[in-house]
């Protein structure tokens, strides 16, 4: 699994922010350990089910949590990679 395309330029960001976003900038890969149900609650503060993803990152060795829709299978990751840039006038 891969994690889906993420924003790496964001303008007028503060020089030590900019750090902070580095570390998250690069691309992620890693395997699903477990699918599991979480309660989040909304803006409107409704309780929601979503579905969440317990994946063991390649270069960690803790699994973390993810919502499914923002992980993507590996084969996937070139179509969404340009379908993100083309949406962000790439």
């Amino acid at each position: 699994m891969a994690e889906r395309p993420k924003s790496t330029i964001i303008p007028n960001l503060k020089a030590e922010s900019k750090a902070k976003v580095a570390q998250y900038a690069a691309q992620r890969y890693g395997v699903v350990v477990d699918v599991f149900m979480k309660t989040t609650q909304t803006r409107a503060n409704k309780q929601i089910q979503q579905r969440f993803l317990k994946i063991l990152w390649d270069d960690r060795q803790t699994p973390s949590d993810h919502a499914q829709m923002r992980i993507c299978h590996e084969s996937d990751l070139e179509a969404l990679r340009e379908q993100y840039t083309a949406g962000i006038g790439g």
